[in-house]
Order: structure tokens, then sequence, then C-alpha cells
């Protein structure tokens, strides 16, 4: 009985830390998106648009994915059609954040390799057509996976209760290979565009001298940057897997396993758009600073 108190008292210290930084997270996102649309500059940018799309879409994502690991630690349970409308929006900003860092990577190419056509092919109207686009291609596999599972479900799934998680809408197992399979389709294409940019704006660095080298150095250091935070993305994907084997062996086990990955591959890497973009930025550093400061910072 003591043993089992312990062990209740360890999970809700757990769920009290994972809170704390999703707490911080979320405020730190409430600021920088404060001041995406307090400044004019920022809300026509197509970098910046994107930007702001990554910390919506992170926010989100971890409210969602935040109520299920609360959930999950103290075995609610919830209607099966409210799960299947929760599993549509994480299903979707899954990806919607990784496609984004490839758009904002691409921006970049854009920006640096073909300066000359930036200001047509990144403008306003652009950024609204790829954020459609974006949202458009993270929807096909959630698309083909709830088709498979509209056909298999009976009508009466829908009004049990169970813990929400991904792995109930999973009933044969070649669809959890199907999904992975084009997970990791959409990361292999990801992955090129990202090594393509990299490898075309080293080149235009390289050859760049004075105020040019100093105006692309900081193109790579994004990209890679960008590259780390698809990487992290990458392995969340395989933590429903690695998970679903370790709840075979032991429920604790699977808990630990579970509240890892969450802060590792969930929460990390949402952690580091506001690092690339609300500090690496010089524009975006100065009006966070401006603003910390309550308005008495200004750039000399």
């Amino acid at each position: 009985m003591a043993g089992n108190d312990s062990s209740v008292y360890k999970i809700n210290d757990r769920v009290i830390l994972v809170q704390v930084f999703v707490a911080l997270f979320h405020c730190i996102n409430f600021l920088l998106i404060t001041i995406f649309f307090m400044k004019e500059f920022f809300y026509t940018t197509m970098r910046y648009i994107l930007f702001a799309i990554t910390l919506l879409s992170d926010s989100l994502f971890l409210f969602m994915t935040d109520i299920l690991l609360i959930l999950s630690y103290f075995h609610f349970t919830i209607q099966m059609w409210l799960c299947l409308i929760i599993y549509i929006v994480l299903s979707v900003y899954t990806f919607v954040t990784p496609v984004t860092l490839t758009a904002m990577t691409l921006e970049r190419y854009v920006a640096i390799c073909m300066p000359l056509r930036h200001g047509e092919l990144c403008s306003t109207r652009s950024a609204l057509h790829c954020i459609l686009i974006i949202h458009s291609l993270s929807s096909v596999p959630c698309i083909v996976v709830l088709s498979i599972f509209f056909a298999s479900a009976t009508h009466s799934f829908y009004t049990q209760g169970r813990i929400c998680s991904v792995e109930i809408f999973i009933f044969h197992t070649w669809q959890g290979h199907l999904r992975s399979t084009i997970s990791q389709f959409y990361f292999l294409i990801m992955c090129i565009a990202i090594v393509f940019s990299y490898v075309k704006i080293m080149k235009v660095a390289k050859a760049a001298s004075g105020e040019e080298k100093k105006s692309t150095k900081k193109g790579p250091r994004t990209v890679v940057l960008h590259a780390f935070q698809l990487l992290l993305c990458l392995i969340q994907l395989w933590c429903p897997f690695i998970e679903a084997a370790v709840l075979q062996i032991n429920l604790m086990l699977f808990i630990n396993v579970r509240n890892f990955n969450y802060i590792t591959f969930i929460l990390a890497p949402r952690c580091l758009s506001p690092l690339i973009y609300g500090l690496r930025d010089e524009k975006f550093f100065h009006a966070l600073k401006s603003c910390a400061l309550c308005g008495l910072y200004k750039k000399q």
C-alpha cells in the first residue's frame, strides 16, 4: 500500500513538473504572438507570418496533448466521438509544424539565393496561400488513416468510454505500418528540401563578401536548427510504437517512458521556435526587449 502511495506521489510530481514547463512555454508564446501583432512589419512579412503559424500550431498542439497526458495519468475515460475530434486536431497539427519549418527554410533559400524574386514569391498574399497549402498537406495523413478507421469501426464504438490515445484508432497492424510509411515519406521529402536549401545557401554564403557575407552567415545556422527541430519531430512519430511495446511490459515503465517522450520529443522541439526567431532574429529580439522593458529600451 505504501509502495502504491509512493508511486502516485511520483506521478503527481511529474504531472506538476510538466505543467510548469507547459505553462512557461505558453507564456513565452503568448508574449511572442502579442509582439507579432503589435508590429505591422511582422504581420506583413512572410517569414514572420510562418513563425506565428508555428507558435499558434505548437500552442494548440501542446494544449491538446497536455490534456491527454493528464487524462492518461489519472485514467480518465472520455466518449470516443470526443476522442476522435481530439485525434483529428492532433493528427493535423503534428504535421503543421514540420511542414511550416520546411516552408520557412525554403523562404530563407529564396531570400538568400534568389533575392530579386523574393518580394514577388514571398509576399503577404503568397504567405496566405502557403498557409492553406501547409494545412492541406498536413491533413492528408489524417484523411488516409480516418478513411480506414471509418470503414472498420462499428456504430457502438463511438459511444464507448475509453482512455483516449492514438492506438485505439488502429484496428489492424498494417494500419500502423501505413501511418508510419506516410509519415516517413513526408519527412523524407522535408529532409531533402532542407538539405537542398542548406547546400545552396552555403554556396552563396561562401561566394559572398563584406556586408553580403555578414547578412548571409546566419542563413546556414538557421537551416541547421530547423533540421534539428525536424529530427526531433521525426523521433516523435516513433514514440507511440515504443510506448505500445513498453505498455506490454510494465504500466509504471510505460508512464515513465511517455513522460520522458513528451518532454524530450514534444515539448522540447516546440520550445526551439521561440529561441530561433525570438532571440536570434535581430528585429524580433529588439521588439521583444522593448516589450520586456515596457518600451524603455530603444535601439541605438
